[in-house]
């Protein structure tokens, strides 16, 4: 892509590369502001719109034709941001609801589920999108798309998933007053079994969670 092009595909406000780099950016800047823990009660609903936000651009980036990058070889970004402060801050937000059951491929018979945390996917969604990010505003629009499309594809897209169906979870539990059950013995050291994971679910999450979501527990 010549400089003039670039240049004018960065410009047009409508075009697809700046509605993409737009939309992630969003994301990262409302994520980031989440993080600091200054609204706790509406945290859960919050992070439910912005990840659905984001699952629609990568809808667009996973209906769009394959996106060949400009050089053979990917330019190095140098070192991505940390987000270890970024995953332990919602750690300490979410707990006690950070840890859910997730199926990685829903078209693997027989699959079990095992233990994920909300904390740990948005913080790998985050690294993702910057790394594209990066390229984006290197001037790079061609890789930072083929970036974003084929990490949508392999990582963020998948986990943006499993977070967005536990945290619809989570409030379709409060709307509904519906306690939640079956979460205790949840461990995200070990995958659990399916037979294991019935076993072990019980109430003393529900219990815990009960309190900051404003659930109440089943008797």
């Amino acid at each position: 892509m010549s400089d003039a092009n670039l240049h004018a595909v960065n410009q047009d406000p409508d075009s697809f590369a700046v509605q993409i780099a737009d939309s992630i950016e969003s994301f990262i800047v409302a994520t980031t502001e989440v993080a600091k823990g200054d609204e706790p009660d509406s945290a859960v609903p919050f992070l439910l719109l912005e990840v659905s936000q984001l699952l629609l651009t990568g809808g667009r980036l996973g209906a769009h034709e394959d996106i060949i990058p400009d050089e053979r070889y990917e330019p190095d970004t140098g070192p991505d941001v940390d987000v270890d402060d970024l995953r332990e801050r919602f750690a300490v937000l979410l707990d006690p609801v950070d840890v859910f059951s997730e199926v990685f491929d829903p078209y693997e018979p027989r699959k079990a589920p095992v233990a994920s945390r909300i904390s740990d996917n948005l913080a790998d969604i985050v690294t993702d999108l910057r790394h594209g990010l990066a390229h984006y505003r290197a001037g790079r629009t061609s890789e930072a798309l083929w970036w974003w499309q084929f990490s949508y594809f392999s990582n963020w897209g998948p986990t943006a998933s499993a977070t967005l169906r536990a945290l619809q979870s989570l409030v379709a539990h409060v709307r509904l007053d519906q306690p939640l059950e079956e979460l205790d013995g949840l461990d995200t050291d070990e995958d659990l079994a399916e037979d294991a994971l019935a076993e072990e679910a019980g109430k003393v999450m529900a219990q815990e969670i009960a309190g900051p979501l404003g659930l109440r527990t089943a008797t």
